[in-house]
């Protein structure tokens, strides 16, 4: 399994639970749609630097985003 397929759900499952579709969230990041969709299906994979944006704005660990850990918590 690669590391997209691994991460897609999570990606998918965070834009959800905050109500936002691809569109509203490209506003709100300014992360384009259609790398956002590519991301959520697992045909990409973001660069740190998105990855970085996506945890900031979610609030959550990469290693939550990226299935390293069940739990979101950002460790301080």
């Amino acid at each position: 399994m690669s590391l997209g397929d691994v991460m897609k759900n999570n990606l998918k499952l965070l834009r959800n639970s905050k109500g936002y579709t691809q569109i509203a969230l490209q506003m709100k990041t300014g992360i384009e749609q259609s790398l956002l969709s590519k991301f959520e299906n697992g045909e990409r994979i973001p660069p740190t630097e998105t990855l970085l944006r996506l945890a900031d704005f979610y609030n959550v660990s990469i290693d939550y985003i990226l299935c390293r850990t069940d739990k979101p918590e950002i460790n301080k």
